[in-house]
């Protein structure tokens, strides 16, 4: 499906392209190449004035704030490194860029997002991060919940594992909005902003 349109107000959403997640195996795409889309598309949008929004996990230092619920799969436990959960020098240090904490895997949930997009009128968002069928897709998921038009900038995050990343893409990201390459929505950005 073609990308077809991006609202005067859209938004730009970031999740999770911090140091401790960035360094680690992805695929298809690796983290760096994930960070320089990124980049790119922030710039873009800071360039007209629009709305970037810098998602991070971060957890207390006793993981108290993890949700409790109970999993089959096994949590990764133990202490997180100095700055595991600061946002990459590449997107980072620009004052008009809202940063949003999360402690879930979506960025709706437990924060103020919804709350600073309206604020601003954001009718869309733009998903961009680590990991595709984790945080990106939580997030797609309460943003099309929430009303908000969703595009997925499917070049510019990625999983850790190839097989989830596709099945997200091409099963569950045409039912929340529309796919695009990073390309295809600057080329859109440029043709509805400029």
């Amino acid at each position: 499906m073609a990308l077809t349109a991006l609202d005067p107000r859209t938004a730009l959403v970031v999740i999770d392209l911090q140091a401790g997640i960035v360094g680690a195996p992805t695929a298809p795409h690796t983290g760096a190449e994930v960070v320089s889309r990124t980049a790119e598309l922030a710039g873009a949008f800071r360039a007209r004035s629009l709305p970037v929004v810098l998602v991070r996990v971060s957890f207390a230092a006793d993981f108290g704030d993890v949700p409790p619920g109970r999993v089959e799969a096994q949590r990764s436990g133990g202490s997180r490194p100095d700055g595991w959960d600061v946002i990459v020098p590449e997107l980072a240090g620009h004052p008009g860029d809202l940063m949003v904490t999360k402690h879930n895997w979506g960025a709706f949930h437990g924060t103020d997002l919804d709350v600073q997009l309206r604020r601003r009128g954001v009718t869309q968002i733009v998903l961009a991060g680590i990991a595709t069928s984790i945080g990106v897709e939580s997030t797609a998921r309460a943003a099309y919940e929430h009303g908000y038009h969703v595009t997925l900038a499917t070049d510019a995050m990625t999983d850790l594992d190839a097989e989830a990343h596709r099945g997200s893409v091409e099963r569950i990201f045409p039912r929340l909005g529309e796919t695009g390459t990073t390309a295809e929505i600057l080329e859109l950005l440029a043709k509805t902003h400029d």
